[in-house]
């Protein structure tokens, strides 16, 4: 993978402690070494859609991909229903 730090990513797996799904998209701010030399970790930023941060979380780099140009974003609700 060729993700840079403060590139636009989607996430590959849900994270339900912060209510994220699969598909949401983060911003990538730091690269974390696996303290057994296993895989890196990510540290990503979450916005909503008008641009406030709603989370910061840290996922493995195998959790994480590239946006891509034949993908749409797309929103809803944070909340619980």
């Amino acid at each position: 993978m060729s993700t840079r730090l403060y590139d636009r990513v989607s996430l590959k797996i849900a994270i339900p402690g912060h209510n994220l799904k699969a598909g949401d998209v983060s911003t990538l701010l730091e690269y974390v070494p696996h303290p057994a030399h296993g895989v890196r970790g990510c540290v990503l930023e979450v916005f909503n859609a008008v641009g406030e941060s709603i989370a910061v979380v840290a996922v493995p780099e195998t959790a994480i991909e590239l946006l891509r140009a034949d993908e749409i974003l797309s929103v809803r609700p944070l909340a619980v229903v």
